[in-house]
């Protein structure tokens, strides 16, 4: 029954990797100079990691629209493993950046720039994407574990969903 809210799952992907991508951008933008870029690592795999999640999201929301017409890409393994590697590195992103985050001390009476504003939006966001991996990793995983070793098929939530 859970399976059905697969699409709307894939578009909060989609539009969360979208707004973190454009915090993230903003954020190496501002420690961005003439003679280089000084933006903290964690921001940079933060980006990098929105940018996989779009390309995630395409092939996952392709493989359930043409599940027959390409049954290699289509292996319920494959989208298993983008799964998890798109949770994992959702998980390593927004930890690092928070990590990063809370090490950044602000003398009494200052406010806090917007770039590190954009910084915490950007963790709060990619906690909410790592949980919707997270969602979709165990729905794959279970559709793993209930079906026959020889079915090749992607998961039947994901057909559904489209």
């Amino acid at each position: 029954m859970a399976y059905v809210f697969t699409l709307p799952i894939r578009i909060a992907q989609a539009v969360l990797s979208i707004i973190i991508l454009g915090l993230t951008a903003y954020i190496i933008d501002t420690f961005s100079t003439p003679f280089g870029s000084f933006s903290p690592d964690s921001v940079d795999f933060m980006l990098f990691t929105s940018l996989w999640t779009l390309l995630a999201v395409g092939y996952l929301v392709f493989v359930a629209m043409m599940p027959d017409r390409i049954p290699v890409i289509a292996h319920k393994y494959a989208v298993a493993a983008v799964e998890a590697v798109t949770m994992i590195f959702w998980f390593a992103a927004w930890v690092a950046v928070a990590a990063k985050w809370g090490d950044i001390n602000w003398p009494d009476g200052y406010e806090h720039p917007a770039w590190w504003s954009s910084g915490v939006a950007a963790i709060v966001f990619g906690c909410i994407v790592w949980l919707t991996f997270v969602a979709t990793t165990v729905m794959s995983a279970l559709h793993i574990r209930n079906s026959a070793r020889s079915d090749t098929a992607p998961p039947p939530q994901q057909m559904q969903a489209v």
